[in-house]
């Protein structure tokens, strides 16, 4: 798939284990529209060829030396905030999925499922949604419920419409734009216009931040 005028969607793939970014760019090589631009085998180089080389997507492991994955999100956020960090990783501990989150990821993936699931996330974090694997979704899920029946939940939010809390909900859960005009029956223009508003009145930048919203106030479960 090529996004904007025939321009390739360009990959920086960051893990500390060759076999593997072999495997992975063997992987990409056969998706059309895809290109990885570079590589990188610690952290602390992850976050200097992704400053450098501005790819759509970094593929970022989280145990790398020098520099762990998460950190290396977190500075290359803050370096090349363009960049959509797209966590790709072996751990299946919510812990790590949440800091990941946190860190400014827009996606997690399980090495195990790549195969399947990348060139999905891929495209989907270049679209400016989120990416969440199967399992890590319904950990997310998990999570609120452990929080909820603990009684650990923060009050819901006051400041979003109903409308706004309907959007929010489906942007969580993944549904591109067109998707969720669809199924809340109503036109593409009014469905960016209530994103827009959600972002403005959040203060929050990118899909992976609504996610974490949506789940600290329950609005997945609805």
């Amino acid at each position: 798939m090529l996004y904007g005028f025939g321009v390739a969607t360009r990959v920086l793939i960051c893990d500390d284990h060759a076999l593997l970014r072999a495997g992975l760019k063997a992987l990409l090589a056969d998706e059309a529209g895809v290109e990885v631009v570079g590589e990188a085998e610690n952290g602390r180089v992850a976050v200097e060829r992704a400053v450098a080389l501005r790819p759509d997507v970094a593929l970022v492991d989280i145990t790398m030396p020098e520099l762990d994955g998460l950190a290396a999100t977190r500075q290359i956020q803050k370096g090349a905030p363009d960049v959509k960090v797209l966590v790709l990783t072996m751990h299946d501990d919510p812990a790590y999925l949440f800091q990941a989150l946190e860190a400014g990821a827009s996606g997690y993936v399980y090495k195990r499922s790549a195969e399947s699931d990348l060139i999905e996330a891929i495209h989907a974090v270049v679209r400016g949604d989120a990416f969440l694997a199967p399992k890590a979704a319904q950990q997310v899920v998990a999570d609120y419920l452990r929080r909820r029946d603990a009684g650990d939940l923060p009050p819901p939010a006051e400041r979003l419409t109903p409308r706004e809390e309907d959007v929010l909900r489906l942007l969580a859960r993944g549904y591109t734009n067109p998707e969720i005009g669809e199924e809340l029956v109503i036109s593409l223009k009014t469905v960016e216009t209530h994103r827009a508003h959600i972002l403005g009145k959040l203060g929050l930048r990118k899909r992976a931040e609504l996610v974490q919203y949506a789940q600290t106030h329950g609005l997945l479960t609805g």
